[in-house]
């Protein structure tokens, strides 16, 4: 039906115009005036094929063409100095925040970036990661990064101490870190449920340097001093980076911006 109210529309409009020449010049200026408000309401349609045309063209254009010597390296193979742990959260890309270049970080997202212990049929999509990084690529350093707002922490802190849950795969997972939402209901009680969540975030990123100890070819790595393990947080409210070593407590950052 609308593309006959179309056609009607525009027979409707050149057999007026056939009878009525004189009228051209306003209804091309109508016409032009329709043309532009069309363009306009397209405009703000989103349009998820250009969208990923566009940006891999300025990749390309920008990127890819401007630095062939670091492209054709990597065509070569990598060796990133990095296995980086973060959320799949869009607001939290790694390689944006802290300014990674292609091959520089292996990097492994998934709901509120967390390791879970070795576990070779529950978890083999992690586990493979973290060998295939330390044992093949030979990573020097693993960084988990936590961040503010997290939904997966806001989730594992609202999961009822029944343990019911109501998703599918959600809470399942995310009670992976479990004992650090105990430590925070029981060392930060009286603070408010915002203020537990951004401290869960934080207990949550050393529950899974923990859980990094169970992989035995890490444990090794560390005997030998060829890798160091890393906690982190990302504050994109406030802006803020804070760094630790394998630490329990949460004090003293190594880095604080």
């Amino acid at each position: 039906m609308a593309n006959d109210s179309y056609e009607n529309a525009i027979a409707g409009l050149t057999k007026l115009l056939s009878e009525k020449g004189h009228l051209g010049d306003v209804a091309a200026a109508k016409i032009r005036q329709i043309t532009s408000d069309l363009e306009a309401a397209g405009s703000d349609q989103f349009d998820p094929l250009e969208r990923i045309k566009s940006g891999f063209l300025h990749f390309k254009t920008e990127k890819y063409e401007k630095n062939p010597e670091l492209y054709g390296e990597l065509a070569k193979g990598q060796s990133p100095k990095f296995l980086v742990f973060a959320c799949s959260d869009s607001r939290v890309c790694p390689s944006h925040i802290l300014n990674y270049q292609p091959g520089e970080a292996f990097v492994v997202r998934n709901i509120a970036n967390m390791v879970p212990p070795y576990d070779q049929k529950k978890y083999s999509g992690v586990g493979a990661a973290i060998e295939y990084a330390v044992l093949h690529l030979k990573v020097e350093n693993i960084v988990v990064i936590g961040h503010s707002c997290c939904g997966g922490i806001k989730g594992l802190m609202s999961i009822p101490d029944d343990g019911t849950t109501a998703s599918d795969f959600i809470e399942n997972w995310v009670q992976i870190c479990a004992s650090a939402k105990n430590k925070v209901k029981s060392e930060c009680g009286d603070l408010s449920f915002t203020d537990q969540c951004t401290n869960l975030e934080k207990e949550a990123v050393n529950v899974s340097l923990g859980n990094l100890l169970t992989y035995p070819f890490v444990r090794e790595a560390l005997v030998k001093n060829t890798l160091s393990l890393k906690g982190a947080h990302y504050d994109f409210v406030k802006g803020t980076f804070d760094l630790w070593n394998l630490d329990f407590k949460i004090s003293s950052p190594l880095l604080n911006v």
